[in-house]
C-alpha cells in the first residue's frame, strides 16, 4: 500500500476502498458488533403499556422509540405509514384519545394509558367505517399509501368540527357547526398530503360523511 514507510499511495487508498465496498456488499460489515443497531435491551429497554384499538399491550422499548415505530415494528400494525418522519405529510396519523396526532412525532413511552386508534381499529372489511366506505365510493385514493392517515385524520377532523372547534381559516363557529364545505375541509385537512393528487375525491368522500351520507 505504500512506496515508503510513511507514504500512502493512491493505489493503496483505492484498493482499501474497493475492499470495504466488497465487504459491505456481502453483508460482512453489517454483521460486525460495532455496526449493529442497538436493541431495546442494550439501549435500556423500559416497560411501556399501550392501549391500541381497545387491546392493552405490554412492551419493552428503547425510550427513544416513536409511537409509529412501536405500532409498525413491535405490534405489526402497518396501516400507519412512515412518510416524511418529520410530521409534515400526515401519513402516520392516528387517533389518540379521539384526537388526531402524527405518531412519528410522539414517543411511545409518553402514550402509556392513552387510547390509541389506528386504521385497523376504525373498521373491518366486513364492517367498514363510514369514511372507509366513502373513500371507496368516491375513489378517494390512487396508490393508497396516504389513505390510512387521510381517513384517521378525517375522523378526528369531523369530531373537531362537531365540537365547534374553529379551523385556522375562520373563527365563525356558526359556520363550523353546519355541514363542512369543500374549502373548510381542505383547510382542516391541509396537514395530510396526497402525492397522487386525489384531493377532489378525498374532499367529496369527507363531505359525504360530514353531511351524514354514509350509504
Amino acid at each position: 500500500m505504500t512506496d515508503s514507510k510513511n507514504q500512502v499511495t493512491r493505489r493503496g487508498v483505492l484498493g482499501t476502498g474497493a475492499a470495504l465496498t466488497a465487504l459491505a456488499g456481502t453483508g460482512v460489515l453489517a454483521r460486525t458488533p460495532a455496526m449493529a443497531a442497538p436493541s431495546a435491551a442494550t439501549a435500556g429497554g423500559l416497560p411501556v403499556d399501550l392501549i391500541v384499538n381497545g387491546t392493552r399491550h405490554q412492551l419493552s422499548l428503547d425510550p427513544r422509540t416513536t409511537l409509529l415505530d412501536a405500532l409498525r415494528d413491535h405490534l405489526h400494525l402497518t396501516g400507519s405509514k412512515k412518510g416524511c418522519d418529520h410530521g409534515q405529510c400526515g401519513t402516520c396519523t392516528v387517533l389518540i384519545n379521539g384526537v388526531r396526532k402524527n405518531s412519528c412525532l410522539s414517543l411511545a413511552i409518553m402514550r402509556t394509558g392513552d387510547e390509541i386508534t389506528t386504521i385497523e381499529g376504525l373498521g373491518t372489511p366486513e364492517n367498514l367505517h363510514p369514511l372507509q366506505a366513502a373513500f371507496i365510493k368516491h375513489d378517494g385514493f390512487q396508490c393508497g399509501f396516504c389513505t390510512p392517515g387521510q381517513i384517521c385524520s378525517a375522523a378526528g377532523m369531523i369530531a373537531e368540527a362537531k365540537k365547534g372547534m374553529p379551523s385556522a381559516a375562520t373563527e365563525d363557529l356558526s359556520a363550523q357547526q353546519a355541514a363542512l364545505g369543500p374549502a373548510e375541509i381542505r383547510e382542516r385537512m391541509s396537514g395530510n398530503i396526497c402525492r397522487c393528487a386525489a384531493y377532489p375525491n378525498i374532499v367529496a368522500a369527507i363531505r359525504d360523511v360530514s353531511e351524514g351520507h354514509t350509504g
